[in-house]
């Protein structure tokens, strides 16, 4: 098989070789990391207690005699790791005699100090290594008598260094140097070619574990088959030990004997963190890629944030490896999936992050023994690792920057704490809060309520303000997923938060949605913004009401949800008016009480029928005004359709004089005029109001109903007095035999003086009837009223009461003319209209008796 080739730079250094020394004791190799060549110029073996050196491209002017030199004595140090156990190290070194290999050389002495001066602390190899039983190797530390304690309890840092690039299963320490290093993108500009060599690495694994073989290099020769360059061998190698290796949690927690071999870590298919870096090394070296194992401390299983790591042994290995002209770090154990430690068991979960890492955020979570290894042109110290924020391979794979707070643990501020992400595309954010027990330090198993969080998200990030209910620690955890993405979302970011005193402040509602603001998903919903944004609460004017308003792309429904721990269900009904139109969803809230409201809304596309409304926001609203009185509150019975809207706009009607859902009637009259296109749309009117005394007429002769002849509709209201009423309009095209809400308007009317009623209206008055004089209902007795009305297709139009008042019609087509009341309880306008000879009652007046009663 070939894979195509990788358009990244190749490791253009030359293939080593296997030491065959590998678990005896090796012969020890000093590289010169500043030289150019890359050559050894010193090396030092142990042969039957004596210590044998050679110096390479030395000048005859640096040779000195080794006369007095052999008299010199150092001591060694053994130290053998086997089996991922700490290193053990012997208390009782033996001097050994120093003698060089060859006559014409430096002395050892001046060697070991041009040396040590070359050699920075900081470079030294770690000391703790978990190796298996297969790769362990034995280091040996050479230094000088009089720098070995007597209670020779230290441990002694191997000296064994070498420049990238020479000999295989040694621990290289890398030239680091203040060159820009090429960015992991760059080797992954080509991802087509990753998939091919993922599934050939995925298939020929299946194919070897049915042929039973269980041997590493022999898997590493045929799984690399095909390979063309160091990245796609290393990456077919990857793939395997991802695939075919599950963590052996048991054997990490001593529940079971720890499986070390090679060979029985691949036919068991299960290793320690020790079994991944051995083997991933051992197969890199079979195919001649330059690969170390790197050991230290890491922030995965056992790791507990804020307990410092300075007194604990290192606990984790992983890989570093020589590609691309560059070392990179990867962790197949950490690729290969996550431990759960509730259920104690190991999820296989590929995570290609922790493939060739950037350095800059591998420390974030892997600390190595020796700094040098961490590949940063300035290396972090232990102190400042454990303070940085734990973030999780999603953390960066998502592109997130955590911009507040910059370290792991956060002190509140006046009882208030501030964490901030930002994103270069829209994201889900959650989060979840739990504090500590203040005896234990374990965390608690019930979260915070979501009311001690602000979680507010926007296209460019997140910010979260925490409110701990209590003094006392916290850890908080951030999760995220890509906007529109499906599934769970992942855990991103884990942070400590410490409140030493707790803020009085009114009681926040819980929010069980988390999100205030626009949800993350509202765009997908089809919500293009809000007029209020989420991220502080909206303040709510001294009237107790405010509107949000949501621009929408296209048609949606809208539903709405108001929360107060003082609030009941039906009175928060009555707290909502709402207006769906084909752009804007408009929530209009009343507050009645004092305090911290939640608003929810939820929306579902206009034509899905019986599709399922989702939450596409949350905001938090604070009143600081007194309580209103419920009277004040919006009408009971409110339909979704409360202004113009959709609904309207389907049955024909337009322009309308007033677009919003609520009219002012300062005087406790107003006109609502509007268009209706369609000729044979029906059109009626009701006013309906919760009043503490009955007025004497129903609330239907408090409102008229007229058409014009243009197809322009006036609805009048005179409210009988003071107060909130609902008048809805309502409309039919026959053969409909019911009508069909159309709209709700809220009137308000301040007006104390009570309205009078209009008259009676009949079914004969329909389109083309306008009544200008009276517009009262009710008349006068023993006095003369003024008519002035049009009748469309009239032949005659007159007033009955006492007597019959005949109506002319003037050159403006207005039927007029004076009627007298008498003592008539009643009377009536009638017309004959062309259709028909017979008269047709329109209305009815009422008329006062003379003590002006009814």
């Amino acid at each position: 098989m070939s894979f195509p080739t990788v358009k990244a730079q190749t490791d253009q250094h030359p293939n080593t070789t296997e030491n065959s020394n590998r678990g005896c004791q090796p012969e020890e190799t000093v590289i010169d990391s500043n030289s150019d060549t890359h050559k050894e110029n010193f090396d030092l073996k142990v042969e039957n207690g004596v210590v044998k050196y050679k110096l390479h491209n030395v000048s005859e002017s640096q040779q000195t005699s080794m006369k007095d030199e052999n008299s010199n004595q150092v001591c060694l140090t053994i130290k053998s790791h086997r089996g991922g156990s700490p290193s053990v190290e012997q208390h009782d070194p033996k001097p050994l005699t120093i003698v060089p290999i060859q006559e014409n050389v430096v002395s050892h002495k001046v060697s070991l100090e041009n040396y040590e001066g070359k050699l920075c602390e900081e470079q030294r190899p770690s000391t703790k290594r978990q190796l298996s039983a297969e790769s362990a190797a034995k280091s040996v530390s050479v230094r000088k008598r009089s720098t070995v304690k007597k209670s020779q309890e230290e441990i002694v840092k191997p000296l064994s260094v070498a420049s990238p690039g020479t000999q295989s299963g040694r621990p290289y320490l890398p030239a680091v140097s203040s060159f820009q290093r090429k960015p992991r993108k760059l080797l992954f500009s080509n991802t087509d070619i990753f998939s091919k060599v993922d599934t050939f690495s995925i298939q020929k694994g299946r194919e070897l574990r049915e042929q039973e073989v269980f041997d590493a290099q022999k898997i590493a020769c045929a799984v690399t088959e095909g390979g063309r360059n160091d990245l796609e061998k290393l990456r077919a190698i990857w793939i395997w030990l991802c695939h075919n290796i599950e963590y052996d949690l048991e054997g990490y927690l001593g529940l079971s004997q720890k499986i070390c071999s090679s060979e029985e870590v691949i036919r068991t298919g299960k290793g320690v963190c020790s079994g991944y870096s051995g083997l991933c090394e051992e197969m890199c070296r079979e195919v001649g890629i330059k690969c170390v194992e790197v050991s230290g401390y890491s922030k995965g299983v056992g790791y507990q944030a804020g307990h410092s790591l300075a007194e604990k042994r290192s606990d984790h290995e992983w890989n570093a490896v020589f590609v691309g002209g560059q070392w990179w770090l990867l962790d197949a154990c950490w690729g290969a999936g996550t431990v759960d430690m509730k259920c104690k068991t190991f999820m296989k979960r590929y995570d290609d992050f922790y493939f060739l890492t950037e350095p800059s955020e591998f420390i974030n979570s892997h600390f190595p023994d020796d700094q040098t290894w961490q590949l940063l042109t300035t290396s972090i110290s232990m102190e400042e690792f454990e303070t940085r924020p734990l973030k999780t391979s999603a953390f960066y794979q998502f592109g997130l920057i955590l911009t507040q707070p910059k370290q792991y643990k956060t002190i509140t501020d006046d009882g208030e704490a501030v964490v901030s992400v930002s994103s270069s595309r829209p994201m889900t954010f959650s989060y979840e809060m739990r504090q500590r027990d203040p005896q234990t330090g374990a965390l608690k198993q019930e979260e915070v309520d979501s009311s001690c969080g602000l979680l507010s998200v926007t296209r460019q990030g997140m910010k979260l303000r925490l409110l701990p209910p209590e003094p006392g620690a916290y850890e908080v955890k951030l999760f995220a997923r890509r906007e529109g993405e499906p599934g769970a979302l992942r855990w991103i970011c884990s942070l400590e938060l410490e409140c030493t005193s707790v803020q009085k402040r009114q009681a926040l509602p819980d929010n069980p949605y988390l999100n205030w603001g626009l949800a993350a998903g509202a765009s997908a919903l089809g919500i293009k913004g809000c007029t209020v944004a989420g991220e502080e609460a909206v303040e709510v004017g001294g009237g107790g009401e405010c509107k949000v308003i949501l621009q929408t792309s296209r048609p949606l429904m809208m539903v709405c949800e108001l929360v107060h721990h003082e609030l009941d269900a039906a009175t928060a009904k009555r707290c909502l008016a709402l207006q769906i139109t084909a752009e804007q969803l408009v929530c209009n809230i009343m507050c009645p009480y004092k305090g911290f409201y939640r608003l929810s809304i939820f929306v579902q596309d206009y034509d899905s029928g019986s599709g399922t409304f989702q939450n596409a926001g949350n905001y938090l609203l604070h009143c600081q005004s007194p309580g209103l009185n419920p009277n004040a509150l919006y009408p009971p019975d409110l339909g979704l359709w409360c202004g113009p809207g959709v609904r309207t706009q389907e049955a024909g009607l337009s322009h309308f004089s007033h677009t919003g859902a609520i009219v002012n009637a300062p005087q406790g009259r107003c006109n609502i005029t509007f268009h209706c296109a369609s000729p044979d749309m029906q059109i009626h009117a009701s006013l309906c109001a919760e009043l503490h005394e009955q007025t004497h007429f129903p609330l239907s002769r408090y409102v008229l109903l007229t058409f014009t002849d243009t197809s322009k509709v006036t609805v009048s209201v005179c409210a009988p007095r003071a107060g909130v009423y609902r008048l809805g309009i309502y409309g039919r095209k026959p053969p409909q035999q019911d009508y069909m809400s159309l709209c709700d308007f809220i009137i308000r009317s301040v007006c104390e003086k009570p309205g009078d009623p209009f008259p009676c209206v009949y079914s004969a008055w329909g389109r083309g009837c306008v009544l200008l004089e009276p517009r009262t209902g009710v008349l006068a007795p023993q006095s003369s009223v003024s008519f002035r009305v049009r009748v469309s297709g009239a032949q005659r139009v007159c007033v009955v009461g006492e007597k019959r008042t005949d109506l002319k019609m003037n050159k403006s087509r207005v039927w007029e003319g004076e009627a007298v009341t008498g003592n008539a309880t009643q009377l009536k306008l009638a017309a004959v209209t062309k259709e028909s000879n017979d008269m047709h009652v329109l209305m009815t007046f009422d008329v006062l008796n003379l003590k002006n009663e009814l």
